[in-house]
């Protein structure tokens, strides 16, 4: 990046590899494509637009798009777009693609880190809302450490069906209600066709919308800008806002790595903690933690954190309050406001200090979604970590989505090597009040890709299962989940975890109070097991997976390549 402020109107060229004889080719090959003389000595803005249409948390993501480089434009920048992947968690559900979902992280990471250090970008302006593409452009940033800045596309406004408010998985629960005869094939018809009514991310406060709150509390996003629903007219100024931004930090050489530091991980950790979000997240904090040159961001940090952070806001599915709801009371910012006495106030953002952005946000006195810190919904946060004799290394767990009467718990396994043996069993029947499943080879290496178990614990819901059983993995969870459910055991039954050793009818302990999660066999027997284990290796088809399952972390530090 060159010194040079310029406006375009001087002979110079801001970005260095456009610069001289040696940049003539460059400025050949972009002059085919319609940009001009003027256009290529400004700073050369990347947009990085993941819109697909096959995606509805992506659908409105080129008419935002079109706003970012109109405002890229206005602010003396010359905007150039490129695209990358965006698969949708709810359409890889049940079947081989979810375990391609948590890899694509590492692709889209991967993708905008090949495009922009290939073209050399000055800036660039990052267009994202769901689960795993938001957290894969966040890395990006930190690990390219270049001006940046990232705008989501909005949650969706919910369903309604009998006078409530719903989001999509309204149809998962209404498979057990046919199943059970509380509805007819014809009114289930009904809720598929009512469940997802508009674009935008699902509307509760699962991985998708979690992950764009906490992208503004890292101060990587503009200011309250996180929750704005899809269709509202105020996204496309958010677009404009963020394109005029991006110039703005160009010029004064803010990177994303003087945003991503410690204090900024910090903020969000205790966004995250105090408003429930998803489990998932933790996996992506430790993983922008580790690409911003920061190191391991370990376990031990959420846990500390989560006995000093009360939950302060319970959005759906921990309560009947969804994402529009969160969004009306002030969002994520107006839960920062009630946290200022424990953020770092001087952390950076893209438009101040922490402290700077906080001051012009407006509380009300009476919210019914967002708590102050002196009356929280509950004394304890909202996300838990779990160790034991199952889980040494961690285990992640979302108490505000679990009933009260389950915080304290035991029963009998019931042992399961894959998810769709489990979903067998839950849909024959197979299981009964009072028991412990167990879902393992689940993990970064043993799924491969660490799926979500999002379909057995809705089919525990909709079996009417969901308030008497428990389930543990070391596979992943849907924020969209609730009920008594523990994840990302490490280590991982592939890598010998003690929760490969289990074996159906042995005894699981949970207790969210003491942060415990234990399998009552002594460890003489638990030698006997390990000596006789033999390692199940699941075969995925030829490609990333494979070299995903070879390269990745534990879930404990993230879930990372290396």
């Amino acid at each position: 990046m060159s010194n040079c402020g310029n406006c375009g109107n001087c002979g110079s060229h801001f970005s260095s590899i456009l610069q001289g004889d040696d940049g003539a080719l460059k400025r050949a090959l972009y002059k085919s494509m319609g940009h001009t003389d003027s256009d290529l000595r400004k700073p050369v803005i990347a947009v990085v637009n993941s819109y697909t249409n096959a995606t509805p948390g992506h659908v409105n993501l080129n008419d935002v798009a079109t706003r970012v480089m109109d405002g890229i434009r206005q602010a003396g920048g010359v905007p150039m777009m490129f695209g990358t992947i965006a698969p949708c968690d709810g359409i890889a559900e049940g079947h081989l693609g979810m375990r391609y979902i948590l890899a694509a992280r590492e692709v889209i990471t991967a993708s905008i880190e090949i495009m922009v250090r290939a073209h050399r970008f000055d800036g660039m302006v990052l267009l994202g809302s769901c689960d795993k593409i938001v957290p894969g452009m966040l890395m990006a940033a930190a690990r390219l450490d270049i001006p940046a800045i990232l705008v989501n596309g909005g949650p969706m406004y919910p369903a309604e069906y009998q006078g409530k408010h719903w989001d999509g998985n309204i149809v998962t629960e209404a498979i057990g209600w046919k199943q059970r005869g509380e509805i007819s094939e014809e009114e289930f018809r009904q809720i598929e066709d009512l469940a997802e009514p508009g674009p935008g991310s699902c509307t509760m406060y699962g991985t998708a919308n979690t992950m764009s709150c906490l992208a503004e509390s890292l101060g990587m996003a503009l200011p309250q800008t996180s929750t704005i629903p899809a269709i509202d007219s105020a996204r496309f100024e958010v677009g404009f806002a963020a394109g005029e931004r991006i110039i703005q930090l160009v010029h004064d050489g803010i990177t994303a790595r003087q945003i991503l530091t410690k204090e900024a991980i910090h903020n969000a950790m205790c966004a995250l903690l105090a408003t429930g979000g998803s489990t998932n997240a933790i996996l992506h904090l430790q993983a922008i933690h580790y690409e911003a040159g920061l190191g391991n961001l370990p376990l031990t940090e959420f846990d500390k954190l989560s006995r000093k952070i009360p939950l302060l806001a319970a959005i759906y599915p921990a309560s009947e309050h969804d994402m529009i709801d969160f969004h009306n009371a002030g969002g994520i910012a107006a839960v920062e406001k009630q946290l200022m006495t424990q953020l770092k106030l001087d952390a950076l953002t893209v438009a101040g200090t922490k402290q700077h952005v906080l001051e012009a946000v407006q509380v009300s006195a009476e919210n019914p979604v967002i708590s102050c810190l002196s009356k929280p919904i509950k004394p304890d946060a909202g996300v838990a970590v779990l160790n034991g004799n199952i889980s040494p290394l961690g285990a992640v767990i979302k108490p505000a989505a679990v009933p009260e009467h389950m915080y304290q718990f035991a029963g009998p396994a019931v042992v399961f090597d894959s998810e769709q043996e489990a979903i067998d069993r839950i849909q024959q029947g197979g299981i009964a009040k009072g028991s412990v499943l167990v879902l393992r080879y689940e993990g970064p290496k043993g799924g491969p890709g660490m799926p979500e178990m999002y379909k057995p614990m809705k089919f525990l819901e909709g079996m009417a299962l969901a308030n008497d059983c428990a389930l543990i993995t070391d596979g992943r969870f849907s924020g969209s989940n609730r009920g008594l459910f523990v994840g990302h055991i490490s280590p991982e039954a592939a890598d010998g975890g003690v929760i490969a050793l289990i074996k159906d009818g042995d005894i699981i302990e949970i207790d969210i109070a003491t942060r415990t999660l234990v399998l009552a066999v002594d460890e003489l027997e638990l030698q006997s097991r390990y000596s006789r284990w033999q390692p199940l290796n699941k075969h995925v088809p030829s490609g990333f997976l494979n070299l995903y399952r070879e390269r990745a972390a534990s879930a404990a530090e993230g879930a990372v390549l290396r």
